[in-house]
């Protein structure tokens, strides 16, 4: 199957195919054609399966001239870091479209986007929270909207989002086509889509959570004051590293002392401006930091390839955080592996999330050395694993893709603890994910 199969314009095929994309992911096949025909369209997939194509490459195509301050195609997305990657992504691929679009969101100045909106902005790109202060301001009129995503509902409904999202949804025509994606469609997200999409087709592919059976899990008892030290010598084992902590204030204190250890750690979560979430996502994609200190929150707008470990810093809420942290690694077939550092209370509710989910791994001490040797192991293992051909999206970026990925298993295996000098930095390519998050 090809994009030009799927109805995709001759114009939006070429464009793709300058990028090295000749070939749609499964979501994308499955729903271009559909969204095309301008039916309403529900899918799920897990992040990563490419769902920006599958609706980018629709909005594109049927995007019309819009007047100002009415745009005439709308995205909701549920953080800052995803409104951009969404954006950018579209505008790699709309030169021939001349498609106007615009991004809208917390945490920077209003003036950009206000010159954008009197100009006119085809198609907008929008976290809920600006949205609604753009439409009070009278920046914005929803009216002439024709095409909507819901980009992530899930999320967005995990953030306290979908009250606002029935708002906008409300200032907009009933005749609209409405596309949502979400990795799982329950709660929330079905009882929007009961109430906003008109005999949606459905399409599902992938799992309906993160796979995180391909990722190593380690459960560590570490005393309260032993856990700087603890996360610092896991994360100089293997790394690029995200490393969780329960609040803001904890994620900037860590960062700090893992600085002070002389391992470079950027912090990132709501109370950080959007130039510094963007630095510090930038700094972490070009490897000059090993680790991301990160709130939940704040860590459902990172897509980032390549993450080497995962460190439960402070344990998760439940088990869906647990599922959700851990799936930043181990991502499309690759390992990974996953810390959790657990004092004697938080024991017995590590116990269950792993019962439940069927993770092997017995509580035991600090082994830093233990991750290196993991990471080693995987590097063998695969050396010795016939080489299995997938269908590919990227025919060249697949190739870039995967080097960055062997260097840096080589690079975990033989950076022991402690020794933060001399490492290579390994580059790597990155996926960027308003208020309350932006």
């Amino acid at each position: 199957m090809t994009f030009a199969q799927l109805g995709v314009p001759e114009s939006i095929v070429a464009a793709l195919a300058e990028r090295g994309i000749t070939e749609p992911f499964e979501i994308q096949a499955a729903t271009i054609a559909d969204a095309l025909a301008g039916r309403d369209v529900c899918g799920r997939a897990p992040t990563g399966s490419g769902k920006t194509l599958a609706f980018g490459i629709p909005l594109l195509a049927r995007a019309h001239a819009a007047d100002p301050h009415r745009p005439r195609a709308l995205v909701l997305a549920p953080t800052r870091e995803l409104a951009e990657q969404i954006s950018k992504e579209l505008k790699s691929f709309a030169g021939s479209a001349r498609a106007q679009i615009a991004t809208v969101y917390g945490g920077v100045g209003y003036g950009p986007q206000l010159k954008a909106l009197r100009r006119g902005v085809d198609i907008l790109v929008a976290c809920p929270g600006r949205l609604e202060d753009l439409i009070e301001r009278g920046a914005v009129d929803l009216s002439n909207v024709d095409q909507i995503v819901l980009d992530e509902a899930d999320r967005m409904a995990d953030m306290g989002f979908m009250p606002a999202v029935r708002r906008l949804l409300n200032q907009t025509p009933d005749d609209r086509q409405t596309m949502l994606f979400s990795a799982t469609l329950d709660g929330d997200v079905a009882k929007l889509t009961k109430q906003y999409q008109r005999n949606p087709v459905h399409h599902s592919v992938g799992q309906e959570t993160p796979d995180i059976a391909h990722a190593e899990h380690l459960f560590w008892n570490v005393a309260k004051d032993e856990r700087m030290q603890t996360a610092a010598d896991a994360v100089n084992a293997v790394w690029p590293a995200i490393v969780f902590c329960r609040t803001r204030r904890g994620s900037d204190r860590l960062a700090k002392q893992l600085g002070r250890a002389g391992i470079a750690a950027a912090p990132i979560h709501g109370g950080r401006s959007q130039g510094q979430r963007t630095r510090a996502l930038a700094s972490f994609s070009k490897g000059k930091v090993k680790a991301l200190v990160a709130t939940d929150v704040a860590a459902r707008g990172i897509h980032v390839d390549g993450v080497a470990s995962v460190v439960h810093y402070d344990p998760p809420e439940d088990l869906k955080a647990y599922v959700h942290r851990s799936g930043r690694t181990a991502r499309a077939g690759s390992g990974g592996v996953v810390v959790s550092l657990l004092q004697p209370d938080q024991v017995r509710d590590a116990k269950r999330i792993k019962n439940k989910l069927g993770i092997d791994g017995a509580l035991t001490g600090p082994d830093p050395a233990l991750l290196a040797g993991l990471s080693e192991s995987e590097r063998t293992a695969r050396a010795r694993e016939p080489v299995a051909v997938a269908p590919k999206q990227r025919t060249t970026a697949a190739k870039r893709d995967a080097a960055p990925q062997q260097r840096a298993r080589r690079r975990h295996a033989s950076n022991q603890p402690g020794g933060t000098r001399g490492s290579k930095r390994v580059p790597r390519g990155s996926r960027s994910a308003n208020r309350r998050a932006g």
